[in-house]
């Protein structure tokens, strides 16, 4: 991986943050659709550009991680409870197709050996 392409996919992965931040605190700022489809394209050039093979291990448990903790009620927190829930429901949209690209070549790189 070169080092532009890897360059692209930091400010893909900060970009795709900052949509799941504002979505979550101001909904009525942003298009829900079409913020979904910013992050779903978001995620795939994260998944593509940013995570290494010597990643892929950790990434992919730290998204299961993240799934988990979407699950875990946090709409009950009082008061923040659910811009936190919206943003790990965002947060989850943005790397879910990360984590099926990664998994992609993961198992294309087990394939080849």
């Amino acid at each position: 991986m070169d080092k532009e392409q890897r360059t692209w996919g930091e400010w893909a992965f900060i970009v795709g943050i900052i949509i799941a931040l504002v979505m979550a605190f101001f909904p009525d700022f942003v298009d829900s659709g079409t913020a979904g489809t910013i992050l779903l394209i978001l995620g795939v050039l994260v998944g593509a550009w940013n995570i290494t093979t010597k990643e892929t291990h950790g990434f992919l448990m730290a998204s299961i991680a993240l799934l988990l903790i979407g699950a875990g009620g946090l709409d009950k927190v009082p008061g923040i409870g659910t811009q936190l829930a919206s943003f790990v429901s965002n947060l989850t949209a943005f790397v879910a197709p990360a984590v099926f690209i990664v998994a992609l070549k993961a198992i294309f790189d087990i394939g080849r050996r």
